[in-house]
């Protein structure tokens, strides 16, 4: 799938003068990034953006942190709430939040969120118990299901996948809310059937369940999913990839979003132009931080999934690089 969120509270930093603190101590501001549970590949953009940042902070006066976060959702409506100023979302959840549909219809449009980049494309990607008896979704009907924490892009999506089926959560006999780091555990102790998350890959969080209990990735394929993808710009049609998994050797239908890098008009342009400039002045080092990050080329990053406006600060950063 295209999907963690990075996002970033300032803070006024609180100098205590010692003798020599030079002027980028007494100007540090500090950011940290919000992103999803600790064995998903949200963590992980977390961490390598911070690490790019913090490396020229005595120039830039940025100190980076990173902290897990309940996902997509939660940072958008962080950052709507001016508790935080960057986050890493869903771009479905993006699309929604901006506009005012889907899960944010109650909120209604936040017109002040703006794209920073995408990143990794999140298949949505289901595992089964091996002995489930699962071949395709239709399958989970009746049995024990993962639908994802409230709060994060992966619950909101897979409410989407629902009302396009025409289930409810009670077409499950148990639909429980484990986070991210929690379902694969879950799967291998027989307390679930099985679970639904949108993630890059590979991930740990899908590799642990496959290599310890043998669990199976199911396509998300039919008239449903043909018609989400036709109707939504966020979605589109990807396989997961053959033999990353243990017992998994051939390529998976299914669909998916990219992983945003999001922010807010309110948001300084030069915050936001230092963080990207971080990314693409180390570009070939971010590549290396993740796997799911091998093939990402920064022409597509300022365009792809993004269906907001993009920050001031990251056009100028854009246009000095001839992108734009």
């Amino acid at each position: 799938m295209f999907t963690r969120l990075i996002t970033v509270a300032t803070a006024a930093a609180v100098v205590l003068t010692v003798g020599g603190a030079g002027p980028a101590a007494a100007d540090q501001k500090f950011i940290t990034i919000g992103t999803g549970g600790v064995t998903g590949v949200y963590y992980a953009v977390g961490g390598a953006i911070c690490r790019l940042v913090n490396k020229d902070r005595k120039t830039h006066g940025i100190r980076c942190s990173v902290e897990s976060t309940g996902g997509s959702v939660f940072n958008a409506n962080t950052i709507r709430a001016g508790e935080l100023d960057f986050g890493l979302a869903q771009s479905d959840v993006q699309y929604n939040s901006y506009r005012g549909t889907g899960g944010f219809k109650d909120a209604g449009a936040f017109s002040d969120l703006r794209a920073v980049f995408s990143v990794h494309p999140e298949p949505f990607t289901v595992l089964a118990r091996k002995e489930a008896g699962v071949t395709k979704f239709e399958d989970f009907k009746g049995k024990r299901f993962n639908v994802g924490n409230p709060g994060s892009g992966t619950r909101s999506s897979m409410e989407q996948l629902l009302k396009a089926l025409g289930w409810t959560l009670g077409d499950f006999s148990l639909a429980s809310e484990l986070k991210a780091d929690e379902h694969g555990p879950a799967l291998c102790d027989n307390k679930i059937d099985g679970f639904f998350y949108g993630v890059g890959h590979p991930s740990a969080n899908i590799q642990d369940p496959t290599t310890t209990c043998g669990a199976k990735i199911i396509p998300l394929t039919g008239p449903a999913v043909d018609k989400l993808v036709a109707d939504n710009p966020f979605y589109a049609k990807v396989n997961i990839p053959g033999g990353i998994y243990a017992g998994n050797p051939d390529p998976i239908p299914t669909y998916g979003v990219l992983a945003t890098v999001i922010s807010s008009a309110t948001v300084p342009d030069e915050m936001v132009y230092t963080v990207v400039k971080a990314v693409f002045e180390n570009f070939d080092d971010f590549k290396k931080l993740h796997p799911a990050f091998a093939n990402l080329d920064p022409k597509l990053m300022i365009k792809d999934g993004l269906t907001v406006p993009l920050h001031p600060g990251a056009i100028k950063y854009y246009k000095e690089k001839g992108w734009m």
